[in-house]
């Protein structure tokens, strides 16, 4: 059985530090690491260190759009309290305008650090899915992102302050934050070993993390119950990877068609 401990991990002069927040910044580091080793070993070592220097950008970026996202599909609450679209520590955030802002602020990037567009969302797409596998465990501390009830020898025990109503006397649930978290490991090793072997078109990598994600959420979300909007009985998130997939695919047909450039 898994339990959290609980949100707080210590306090400095009073001022309590959340798990959520450090595991977040051990995946940011962990995500931009892989990058820039990626990029070093594979394409350029001295172009690498410009990752680096465009990382806090990148977050920045992706913490605003994540945030964006989030209070969007979580209009008929902040409609109401616009104010606490700033107040981040209440939390939410969407893994989906993460990726949509931080593509955006990478193009900029890459131009004002040179560096190749398309290597560089490969070598991101992979550091990506590995920020993304340790990024889920802050969910476990938050007792959040779980899914419907079961009696799994691997079950989830959550609080009653974060039950569903409709759920409020079942005690255990699917973790589903940890079959995203070995899920999107998985998809990290897929790139890698594609990277590593296969030596595809710039670019490709990006594509295939895409629908691989997407493949991944669609299926979590099945087993999940917190969806903060659903379009006809469907969790947004759901459509949202929908539309990604076939954005990809789309995105990898013409870069197939496109001649081969080193």
């Amino acid at each position: 059985m898994l339990q959290s401990p609980g949100e707080v991990a210590f306090s400095i002069a009073g001022m309590p530090v959340y798990y959520y927040g450090l595991i977040l910044a051990a995946a940011a580091f962990i995500g931009f690491y892989t990058a820039y080793k990626l990029y070093a070993n594979f394409f350029d070592k001295e172009a690498a260190e410009k990752i680096i220097d465009m990382a806090p950008i990148l977050i920045i970026a992706g913490v605003i759009g994540a945030r964006l996202y989030y209070c969007m599909v979580s209009y008929s609450y902040y409609i109401k309290h616009p104010l606490d679209i700033l107040n981040i520590r209440q939390g939410g955030l969407s893994i989906h305008g993460m990726i949509l802002a931080g593509i955006i602020a990478l193009y900029f990037c890459v131009r004002h650090y040179r560096l190749d567009f398309l290597r560089t969302l490969d070598v991101m797409a992979c550091g990506t899915a590995l920020a993304q596998a340790v990024g889920r465990w802050g969910n476990f501390f938050n007792s959040e992102a779980f899914g419907m009830p079961t009696d799994l020898p691997w079950k989830l025990y959550i609080p009653i302050s974060q039950r569903p109503q409709a759920l409020i006397g079942y005690e255990y649930f699917h973790p589903t934050f940890l079959y995203e978290s070995l899920l999107d490991l998985a998809v990290f090793l897929v790139l890698y070993l594609i990277l590593r072997h296969f030596a595809p078109k710039k670019g490709l990598i990006f594509g295939i993390y895409l629908i691989l994600y997407s493949f991944v959420r669609i299926g979590v979300e099945y087993l999940r119950v917190d969806s903060v909007l659903n379009i006809f009985g469907v969790p947004i998130a759901q459509w949202a990877s929908v539309c990604i997939i076939i954005a990809a695919l789309f995105y990898i047909g013409v870069l197939l068609g496109t001649k081969k450039v080193n």
